[in-house]
């Protein structure tokens, strides 16, 4: 993280006590910032946050994104936000689909309008790979959700408060993730479930995604949207990858595909991709500033669309049970349980 950037600078985290709050939380306070608020609604999280990272500089708001009242509270005289609030667990969202609108659209509408109100410099909304020719509910909120950051430059082309996004896939060991379910069943002798063995997923670390969002404030123009180059992985294979970093023989249980579970993820479509720029590691793609002059959508089009496919999870590098092994063992969560269960072999033999 680029410390001089955030050296006397208050930055806010909506839903900042879960995994990515947790990491730039901690990284923020690291490189300077004068101040760090998180605002969440949940009192037990930012409680035992506030044991883990005793700091001074550390400020805990109780509220809702849904709430304008809380975002704007925690907003004020602040320079940046992280906006990390939402929905996430796509079954969840199937059944309560106006609840993601509540929180993923309604409230990210209020972290945009508060920090044009509060004069923020710069905000990045966190979005997925599942707001990419979306299935389910959680999907589409989050595309609404860019839609909500992309008007804001729209609507208002002097502004001087920056809105863009970031998009990723599966953040390996986050709350709610895959990889610690994969774990927890070993630890206690049960079979490994996958939903699907020829799904895949794009596979990004913790410090990948906060590594994006730095990226992105940092390079972000109005209405900008990033995306990390990421390589996937099939369901089986990485089920196989930890069996083999614990040294276990449970077999695999197929259960079947969940609520609205889609067989791949796309990071970018063939239609952004005709306007990205690609920067190395990452793609930007910068906003549709078309206006509402409808001739412009019936008059002309973009004849290099069909040059291109989308950026998909079943196409991109696909990585090997050995690669997923050796990713893996970068993760300090999946080192800190071998150590546990005393396989430091494979920790040795990596490091």
């Amino acid at each position: 993280m680029d410390d001089s950037k955030y050296v006397g600078k208050r930055i806010v985290i909506t839903g900042g006590t879960g995994s990515f709050g947790h990491t730039v939380a901690k990284q923020l306070l690291e490189t300077g910032a004068e101040q760090v608020r998180v605002l969440s609604r949940d009192e037990a999280k930012q409680d035992a946050m506030r044991h883990e990272l005793p700091d001074s500089r550390l400020k805990f708001y109780v509220g809702d994104v849904r709430d304008f009242d809380s975002v704007d509270r925690a907003t004020k005289n602040a320079d940046y936000i992280f906006h990390a609030a939402a929905l996430k667990q796509v079954p969840s969202c199937e059944f309560f689909p106006m609840e993601a609108v509540r929180t993923n659209i309604v409230g990210s509408e209020n972290v945009v309008r508060a920090a044009e109100k509060n004069g923020i410099s710069s905000v990045v909304c966190l979005s997925t790979d599942k707001a990419v020719y979306p299935v389910n509910a959680m999907g589409m909120s989050k595309a609404m959700m860019e839609k909500v950051a992309q008007s804001h430059g729209l609507n208002n082309p002097g502004a001087e408060t920056i809105v863009s996004c970031v998009r990723y896939g599966n953040v390996m060991y986050s709350r709610g993730s895959v990889i610690p379910l994969f774990i927890d069943q070993l630890k206690a002798g049960r079979p490994l479930t996958v939903t699907n063995p020829e799904m895949t997923r794009f596979l990004m670390s913790l410090a990948d995604s906060v590594s994006l969002v730095e990226f992105a404030f940092t390079n972000a123009h109005q209405g900008d949207l990033f995306v990390k180059k990421a390589p996937s992985s099939t369901i089986a294979d990485l089920a196989q990858a930890i069996a083999n970093l614990f040294g276990s023989k449970k077999e695999v249980v197929v259960i079947g595909t969940r609520h609205a579970e889609k067989l791949s993820e796309a990071l970018a479509t063939r239609e952004e991709l005709t306007r990205a720029q690609d920067m190395g590691d990452y793609f930007k793609v910068p906003a549709d500033n078309r206006d509402l002059n409808y001739s412009v959508y019936f008059d002309s089009g973009n004849i290099a669309q069909a040059c291109y496919s989308d950026y998909d999870s079943h196409t991109v590098e696909r990585l090997t049970v050995e690669k997923i092994e050796e990713l893996l063992l970068t993760l300090p969560e999946v080192r800190r349980e071998l150590a546990l269960a005393g396989k430091t072999a494979r920790i040795d033999a990596f490091s």
